[in-house]
């Protein structure tokens, strides 16, 4: 069975996005990110967050959290308290809002849109450990407390950056980032909203790593997305964040274009729990879908980033999505996925390849997919093996996440 939903605003606004801010084990920023994608660099090393030594796999993408605060506006005393979640939200929400131009004064109702699977649970995590040791600690549990619930990461960052809009959280499993940018390019085209920031972000959890492990779903190798002996996904950590607002805004007030929202896409086929539909149903629908939205084909997609986790079932099921879409068009899409750069950052995942593709478009280049070997036969479309320019128009990137959730989204250079 297959379930999906579009939305037909009566007064449809152009969306651009003019700002995005990121950080990964690549690096924090822009132009660290884009350097590191366009080379094909690995960022993974042993996991030094949490005990891992009862684990099948010990090796994650963490990243490299800077110390400090990313500007002076954040409160010293209140940074303490946040957990690595938050301030790596902070970094990239900071970094987007500075390249957009925004300014924010008193009664800005600008809405924030996040995904993300943790949230929290490293507060959480912290919490649990304090109650448990002997004799117990108290010391700094209320705080956990109010940070381990799911919408006070991003109320902390909006209430930072000057932000009083609704806040919003999308938790619906890996496609939980592209599920809060699509919700963000419907609330500005609608007119519902001038402009909403939004993005996604998750930290390496030990609940979360133990969790994809027990179910035998990490890699203890590499992570080799679309290969024919891949043997599952390697989890990383990081945000990202994109400042979405309609054209008239952008154009009224004169600042670059990093590239317009084209289509959104999203289904959910309810076939099992964690495993894709077997023929990727709801995956070529969403695809499909965000293509109609956008008004182009396969033929006009320039480049493909692909959700491709290098788990045996999920590269199958999008593989033959991904051919089914293509179909007879002719057209030979390049394709690849940057999870083998920086591995699975589950509700940061779509949010995160947004921004790449972001890259893409402005720079012109294809980022390459890392990992030598025989490719699996299911796919039937290039896959990007070394870095490589090219003059792209549109950018695809797909979400796939448990329980059939799938979201695809297309950006167009302006």
């Amino acid at each position: 069975m297959l379930f999906s939903a579009t939305q037909t605003p009566s007064a449809r606004h152009r969306v651009v996005v003019t700002g995005a801010g990121v950080i990964t084990a690549l690096g924090n920023g822009w132009d660290a990110n884009a350097g590191g994608f366009r080379e094909g660099r690995r960022a993974f090393r042993p996991i030094g967050l949490f005990d891992v030594s009862r684990q099948r796999a010990r090796s994650a993408a963490e990243l490299d959290l800077p110390a400090e605060m990313p500007e002076a506006r954040f409160d010293a005393r209140r940074w303490k308290r946040w957990d690595r979640s938050t301030r790596m939200l902070a970094w990239a929400a900071t970094e987007a809002f500075a390249n957009a131009r925004w300014t924010a004064g008193t009664g800005d109702a600008t809405p924030i849109v996040l995904g993300t699977t943790s949230g929290g649970m490293l507060l959480g995590e912290e919490y649990f450990r304090a109650a448990t040791t002997t004799p117990p600690s108290r010391r700094g549990q209320p705080t956990r407390v109010l940070g381990y619930q799911a919408q006070r990461q991003a109320i902390d960052v909006a209430s930072a950056l000057g932000l009083g809009g609704p806040v919003q959280i999308v938790a619906n499993a890996c496609a939980s980032g592209a599920n809060a940018i699509g919700h963000a390019f419907h609330w500005v085209r609608s007119g519902r909203a001038e402009r909403v920031l939004a993005g996604g972000f998750d930290g390496l959890s030990q609940l979360v790593f133990a969790g994809f492990d027990s179910l035998q779903a990490l890699s203890t190798t590499t992570c080799r997305p679309f290969h024919r002996d891949r043997d599952g996904l390697a989890l990383g950590e990081g945000a990202a964040a994109l400042c979405v607002e309609s054209m008239d805004s952008a154009t009224r007030r004169g600042v670059p274009i990093l590239a317009e929202i084209a289509g959104y896409g999203f289904c959910t086929d309810i076939h099992h729990l964690t495993q894709p539909h077997p023929r990727g149903d709801a995956a070529l629908a969403a695809m499909s879908m965000a293509c109609a939205d956008a008004g182009i084909g396969p033929g006009d997609v320039g480049y493909l980033n692909a959700h491709g986790t290098g788990t045996p079932l999920n590269d199958a099921a999008e593989a033959q999505a991904i051919a089914r879409w293509l179909g007879n068009s002719g057209a030979a899409v390049p394709v690849s996925s940057t999870k083998a750069s920086i591995g699975h950052t589950l509700g940061a995942a779509g949010a995160i390849e947004a921004v790449v593709c972001l890259m893409a478009l402005d720079g012109g280049w294809l980022p390459p997919q890392i990992g030598a070997g025989e490719l699996d036969p299911a796919c039937a479309f290039p896959i990007v093996r070394a870095p490589a320019d090219a003059n792209l128009r549109h950018a695809l990137t797909n979400s796939f996440g448990f329980g059939g959730a799938n979201a695809s989204l297309v950006f167009r250079r302006p």
